[in-house]
């Protein structure tokens, strides 16, 4: 009786060893990046449905794909691979496919993560239009088989239960970093199941066992579940879709500005459509052109950095103001390109990466107190409390990097009897990590000025600037009434 029951046992054993041995093991393929501040967001989400049509659904070993976007805008694509070297094979001829080139145009290269996951679980989601993803690593020495039980846990006893519940899928990579993805039939029901999961004691301990620093998680929607303004182009389009009408001749961006209602502050331009269309009249042959190298959005305010062909080369920031859903006024300041600067930057490169757009707020701040502080108060002590002093990249035509080159350019004007003197901050207009301010004041040899400075900031201080200054026309030579600012 005993050698029967043992024999059992080892039976037993062996089986469950041999079911774990067999289980079949996917590979899941997790991308998140962000778009280019000028690219389209409703042209991307049609060029990624048809790369998914056209080319990954096509690949050997291809089994699921979903693209998604958060509320920040930014993208999650997962993809389900039969095998690693799938997903290699897969990913090597997409680089080399002309027929993605522009979808992947589009992306910020910068902001791009990927990583694939080793996982046990078939995907069986096909209806949900709302997912969760997080990834982490546990913390330095924690026990795998106490997490991967109480992981398992989270899922029974937790997520499971909630209504809204399709699939959650967890994996590693080969550094042993985690994944779970979470798939729910719709956003309310993910919504109504998070802060329950954060209140029970199984999260908790399950959220405890994770190095909390390594975190990152998106709650996405399904782009083919987008509804409503998620549908429709954002302002910021707009206005690139109307700089870009320069090059292509279209002649739909125009409905953007409103006919009754388009206010000028380019006073070289007359008020209306009527002014915008006299330019127009008097473009050279080859036409102007226009490439739009960054756009940022706030509220009702769109605000660009473009490099133009306009009446020749020029450097230009341009800002916008919306009422609904129409471009109802413009101000911009245009600057002749010049050469490199000292440190060999133009006025155009540098970062064009979108981040910390839960920091805008405080950003726009740190910025108005630098100019009115320090630009305006001449507070020149406090110019480290704005500036990171170890890193200032300079995009002035005629300063170079660095508090050291701000501090020659001052010197350079003392010595020769020219002034930069801001006296009034008219607009300060962010997104994220960039702030446009718009300000007057005297510049060279006392020349009425307009300041046009976009900084780029990092943890709380200014890392990067550019800006156009122009002299503001005699009252005599306007071609508005409308005033600069």
């Amino acid at each position: 009786m005993k050698l029967k029951i043992l024999m059992i046992a080892m039976i037993t054993v062996l089986f469950a060893n041999c079911t774990e041995a067999e289980k079949k093991k996917y590979v899941l393929e997790v991308t998140s990046f962000n778009l280019k501040t000028t690219a389209n967001h409703l042209d991307f989400n049609k060029l990624d449905a048809e790369v998914e049509s056209n080319f990954t659904s096509k690949q050997p070993g291809f089994i699921k794909r979903q693209s998604s976007v958060n509320d920040q805008g930014e993208y999650v694509v997962l993809v389900y691979w039969n095998t690693a070297q799938d997903a290699d094979a897969s990913m090597k001829k997409f680089m080399a496919d002309t027929s993605v080139a522009d979808y992947a145009g589009m992306i910020d290269p910068t902001s791009m993560k990927m990583a694939r996951y080793t996982i046990e679980d078939e995907f069986k989601a096909n209806n949900s239009d709302f997912v969760e993803v997080m990834s982490f690593k546990t913390k330095d020495g924690a026990d795998i088989k106490a997490f991967d039980k109480i992981n398992k846990k989270v899922e029974t006893d937790v997520t499971a239960k909630r209504k809204g519940f399709l699939q959650r899928i967890t994996g590693v990579d080969d550094k042993g970093d985690q994944v779970v993805v979470i798939y729910w039939d719709n956003k309310e029901n993910s919504d109504a199941a998070l802060q329950p999961f954060m209140n029970n004691p199984i999260s908790k301990e399950f959220m405890g066992m994770m190095n909390q620093s390594t975190i990152w998680m998106s709650r996405c929607e399904s782009l083919t579940a987008l509804t409503g303004n998620k549908n429709q182009l954002q302002n910021k389009e707009k206005v690139v879709a109307l700089l870009n009408s320069f090059n292509t001749g279209d002649k739909e961006p125009i409905s953007y500005i409103n006919p009754e209602k388009y206010i000028q502050h380019n006073l070289d331009v007359a008020d209306g459509l009527k002014g915008f269309g006299e330019v127009m009249q008097h473009a050279p042959p080859q036409g102007f052109k226009a490439e739009v190298i960054r756009a940022f959005e706030d509220g009702d305010y769109v605000f660009t950095h473009t490099k133009y062909d306009f009446f020749g080369p020029k450097a230009g920031f341009d800002v916008f103001k919306f009422e609904n859903g129409k471009i109802v006024e413009h101000w911009d300041n245009l600057l002749e390109v010049q050469k490199p600067n000292p440190s060999g930057r133009t006025q155009f490169d540098g970062a064009t990466s979108l981040t910390d757009l839960d920091k805008t707020e405080a950003n726009k701040k740190t910025v108005k107190d630098f100019i009115e502080k320090v630009l305006l108060g001449h507070e020149m002590d406090k110019l480290t409390t704005y500036i990171n002093p170890e890193k200032y990249i300079q995009h002035n035509p005629a300063v170079a990097d660095g508090l050291k080159g701000f501090g020659e350019a001052m010197k350079y004007f003392a010595e020769n009897g020219l002034v930069m003197e801001y006296t009034k901050l008219h607009k300060v207009l962010g997104q994220g990590n960039f702030v446009l301010t718009m300000s007057e004041g005297k510049f060279g040899k006392g020349d009425h000025t307009a300041f046009y400075d976009l900084f780029r900031l990092e943890e709380g201080k200014i890392v990067e600037h550019w800006d156009v200054i122009t002299t503001i026309p005699a009252k005599s030579a306007w071609k508005n009434s409308n005033g600069k600012f």
